[in-house]
């Protein structure tokens, strides 16, 4: 069994849904949802003495999963969380701390799990203009930015498509999606992909390239390079999702070239 764990209840398991019909084949994946941020997480962690037995924290907060099962029983689990640097409630130099931490705890999706960050939030999926977007890795927003308004307004107002519905495919027990609709989602998804690892690339190591191996665009790497290259300079991080990376080191090989 695979685990999957998300920080809200709707947008990102559905997100999810629609990877799994473009991309996977067979198998047994478990979807569940922490229902808050990763800084509530992180709490919650130091008071299971920071195991990170991440089966155990979800049970406590009433996650749906199925009765018996321990985080010993699952193969791979993967933790997709924003960085929410809005939040008024820590300092920037807190988050930071906490998700360098977390980064360290969750950084093996076959031990306590590999944690995929969002910057800021999920809704950086569609801050792009028409894809491909040769300008994308340009794009940063600052957090008195997020704090005025927040994110998924700034990302709606920008984006050339304002919402999700570019990359999901419809609900199939409502409306079946055509050849040319599965085929125009999947190909959106490449641009995505293609996207985000370019310009994680730039991130790490100063190439605006598709990475050739998965250790250039590591999430803890991203991490540090958010730090040198855009917060410390002015409390901006560059806009990056956390779905296009984990697609990017799932399916290794040529395929998003």
């Amino acid at each position: 069994m695979i685990l999957f764990v998300f920080e809200g209840v709707e947008r990102e398991p559905r997100v999810f849904r629609t990877l799994e019909r473009l991309f996977f084949g067979q198998g047994e994946r478990i979807i569940c949802s922490f229902g808050n941020n990763i800084y509530e997480l992180y709490r919650q962690i130091q008071e299971f003495e920071g195991d990170g037995d991440i089966v155990s924290i979800l049970r406590e907060n009433r996650a749906d999963l199925p009765d018996g099962v321990k985080t010993s029983d699952f193969s791979e689990i993967y933790l997709f969380f924003d960085y929410d640097f809005q939040n008024e409630n820590l300092t920037l130099e807190e988050m930071n701390q906490r998700l360098r931490e977390m980064l360290a705890v969750f950084n093996d999706e076959t031990d306590n799990g590999k944690l995929y960050v969002s910057y800021p939030m999920v809704e950086s999926l569609y801050y792009t203009k028409v894809l491909p977007d040769e300008h994308f890795v340009e794009y940063t927003v600052s957090r008195s930015d997020c704090m005025e308004r927040p994110f998924k307004e700034l990302a709606k107002e920008f984006s050339y498509y304002g919402s999700m519905d570019f990359i999901e495919l419809p609900d199939a027990g409502h409306h079946k999606p055509g050849k040319r609709e599965y085929a125009r989602v999947k190909q959106n998804w490449i641009w995505l992909v293609r996207q985000h690892t370019a310009k994680a690339c730039f991130i790490c190591t100063g190439r605006i390239a598709v990475p050739e191996d998965k250790e250039d665009v590591a999430q803890l790497r991203i991490f540090e390079g958010q730090c040198g290259k855009y917060l410390c300079g002015g409390e901006r991080i560059a806009v990056l999702n956390g779905f296009p990376l984990f697609l990017f080191e799932y399916f290794k090989g040529s395929f998003w070239q």
